[in-house]
């Protein structure tokens, strides 16, 4: 991966003021949120997911529907491998599918960017347990097969929605909420008395970078957790990092000025997801982006079209009409910061 990362080597698929959403959200019904996203999020809507709807509808279960030639299944105790398909894995490829149906037709005819959403091997691998023994973090060899078989999923699944919706330009965003804990070891063992070995920051790269590979020109790694592996995560291939702007602290902020310095995109995430007594207007989030790019020693002006806003994590727990309110604050804020900086474009 080349040091300078930034835009002016690639075509943005999104303009200057651009707004989507994390991912997540509370509804039921796919159409319903299929029809809100691409109304709410015109110029960058994405695939909704609905945890909601159970077993499949979740992060690291509708990632699983994508493996190539492994195979999952569900326990009390969550996702594991198996050997071949059961009616688990068929419930959550099936639901994906209807998901991207419902997609085709609410996009049909739009042309401009369009994210999906995936969980990230590291993720994954703290997710899943093995067949027979603990999860396949714990195992070497089956979290590397399993980064192979996520990466091809990947690429499959990029595929497919270009060819559902020929005039999008398909951004992915690998979610690694777990990566922070896989490189402390601090996830527990499948028993929940023990915590499973951290794992060396060299191999946690390698790994990602076959999902952000496989994602396309513009991969795009999101974590809602404090300690974003910010330096890791460009290393890997990463062009942008989503996190929650509330969150970040002192040693993170270092990171991201190193990298926003190599020329790394910032998708902030400003946006409250759960309302509160007294929301910020546009405009005081859009303040808050900007200082944001000034912390990290970087003109705003020239990041504009660098910049994604985005809601903070957590509006699976919100309510309809707050998710409406939420996406129109995003896109508001987008247009107010590129305003507020003289940007255009």
């Amino acid at each position: 991966m080349p040091e300078d990362i930034g835009s002016g080597d690639v075509d943005l698929p999104w303009g200057v003021g651009a707004a989507t959403g994390v991912g997540s959200l509370p509804y039921d019904d796919r159409d319903e949120a299929v029809k809100i996203v691409v109304g709410e999020l015109p110029e960058f809507p994405h695939l909704p997911e609905l945890p909601s709807r159970g077993p499949g509808g979740d992060l690291v279960g509708r990632s699983a529907a994508l493996l190539v030639d492994l195979h999952v299944d569900l326990q009390p105790s969550g996702w594991r491998l198996v050997d071949r398909p059961g009616r688990d894995e068929i419930r959550a490829e099936a639901m994906l599918r209807a998901d991207l149906d419902a997609l085709e037709i609410a996009a049909h005819g739009y042309e401009g960017p369009l994210k999906l959403q995936v969980a990230g091997p590291w993720t994954m691998a703290a997710g899943l347990d093995r067949t027979r023994g603990d999860r396949v973090l714990a195992d070497h060899g089956a979290r590397r097969d399993l980064a192979h078989s996520l990466a091809e999923g990947i690429a499959q699944h990029v595929a497919d929605v270009a060819l559902r919706v020929p005039g999008a330009s398909v951004v992915v965003q690998v979610d690694e909420p777990g990566l922070p804990a896989v490189l402390e070891g601090s996830i527990p063992t499948s028993s929940g008395f023990g915590r499973l070995r951290a794992v060396d920051a060299t191999e946690a790269e390698l790994l990602l970078a076959m999902a952000l590979d496989a994602a396309g020109a513009w991969p795009v790694l999101h974590c809602c957790a404090a300690n974003v592996p910010v330096t890791l995560a460009r290393r890997a291939g990463a062009r942008a990092v989503s996190l929650d702007v509330g969150l970040l602290d002192g040693p993170v902020l270092d990171q991201l000025t190193e990298s926003a310095d190599a020329g790394l995109w910032l998708w902030p995430g400003v946006v409250p997801s759960r309302p509160i007594p007294t929301p910020p207007s546009d405009r005081d989030l859009a303040e808050r982006v900007e200082r944001l790019w000034r912390r990290l020693d970087q003109d705003p002006a020239s990041r504009a079209a660098d910049t994604v806003v985005t809601p903070t994590c957590g509006l699976a727990g919100a309510d309809g009409a707050w998710v409406r309110h939420a996406y129109a604050l995003a896109r508001g804020t987008a247009k107010a910061f590129a305003e507020s900086v003289g940007a255009t474009g």
